[in-house]
């Protein structure tokens, strides 16, 4: 297999500039948090106490008319409406998986879209978000990566794919709910957005979801990665790691060009964790390429210097990656090797693969070419 060259991204490093954001004309509640919706309402003349009841409606109940908040007085509401945008991404097609999972597309109010996936299972629900429109790192893997970076999403449009995508399956609504940032897009490239819907999405009064609950992963952003470790409260910590040498860690993954595999252990280790977490690896297989036993003896050797989870990844097929996925003999050689080693390991085989749903499969709107 022809292994890619060093990819342009590197030298231009798109990461280090802020992504576009999205015009917003009129007040879109589900951009404000709880303090914000009470402030909104003072200024209005309103009792604060409104804000609370704007809030749980908009965020624990998933109302996207006014004329679902009957606690609220007609006037009042007839005032809200022209004011004020209560409503979610718009969700446009719906693919559902051989494995119970749902690929939904959401347009957007500017008519831009994202990708996200609805994943039950038997004790718990996945959902698993997008927080940019394309993405900025242009792993040569990844299909999101061949868009480019178009626009980073806002909060409300982040708490919105939630709040849609929980509307759309109400009745598997009941078990309880895990995100994942693992959708398009680099969160850390989105840092200010993507915490403060985690804020919005953790807040009791709404959907009240645990920190621990709350997975975002990012391609190696050191420089958010030390941002996301200055947050007292913040989601849990995954890095997609998918190559045990910088020369073909930086083939696959132009940020390694910047922050190689040390400065990423060195920052891993310094991140500051709880008791009993741990940051998980994701290690994509590709085969002939990322697979070899050598590999695993190399990812072992970085996964044992700080507290850490591997979860590995058999390659998800897309159009023109010219990758393929290992065969299950080898999965299984790595998977003892690294237990053997004394880490915590998986397979994750990731749901939707048949709707291109799965990780790295996620692609809307033109192609970067």
């Amino acid at each position: 297999m022809k292994v890619p060259g060093p990819h342009p991204l590197a030298a231009s490093r798109p990461w280090d500039r802020p992504a576009p954001e999205l015009a917003t004309p009129v007040l879109r509640l589900r951009e404000l948090d709880r303090k914000e919706l009470r402030a909104w309402f003072t200024a209005l003349g309103e009792p604060a106490f409104r804000g609370d009841q704007v809030f749980e409606g908009l965020q624990r109940h998933g109302w996207t008319s006014w004329d679902q908040f009957s606690q609220v007085s007609k006037d009042l509401r007839a005032r809200l409406s022209p004011a004020s945008d209560i409503s979610v991404p718009v969700i446009t097609e719906s693919i559902s998986s051989s494995d119970g999972s749902t690929k939904h597309a959401f347009r957007l109010a500017d008519g831009q879209q994202v990708e996200g996936v609805y994943m039950p299972y038997a004790r718990r629900t996945t959902l698993c978000l997008s927080s940019q429109v394309g993405c900025a790192m242009g792993c040569t893997f990844c299909a999101t990566g061949l868009m480019g970076i178009v626009r980073n999403l806002s909060a409300g449009e982040i708490v919105g794919q939630v709040v849609a995508m929980l509307n759309a399956h109400p009745a598997e609504g009941g078990a309880g709910v895990n995100l994942v940032f693992m959708g398009m897009g680099e969160p850390l490239h989105n840092l200010d957005h993507v915490m403060k819907a985690f804020h919005i999405l953790t807040d009791p009064a709404g959907l009240g979801l645990s920190p621990r609950r709350i997975t975002l992963s990012t391609s190696g952003l050191v420089s958010g990665i030390e941002r996301l470790g200055g947050y007292a409260k913040r989601p849990r910590l995954a890095l997609s790691l998918n190559a045990t040498t910088d020369d073909y860690r930086s083939r696959i993954m132009p940020v390694n060009k910047v922050w190689n595999l040390e400065a990423l252990a060195d920052a891993l280790l310094h991140f500051p964790l709880d008791k009993s977490e741990r940051i998980t690896l994701e290690y994509v297989l590709l085969q002939g390429v990322t697979d070899s036993l050598e590999d695993g003896r190399r990812l072992a050797r970085f996964a044992q210097r700080f507290p850490s989870k591997i979860n590995l990844i058999p390659f998800n097929p897309h159009e023109g990656s010219g990758f393929e996925p290992p065969t299950e003999a080898r999965i299984g050689e790595l998977c003892q090797l690294l237990a053997q080693a004394g880490l915590t390991v998986s397979v994750r085989r990731s749901r939707g693969q048949d709707v291109a749903g799965a990780c790295g499969q996620l692609v809307r709107g033109p192609r970067k070419h």
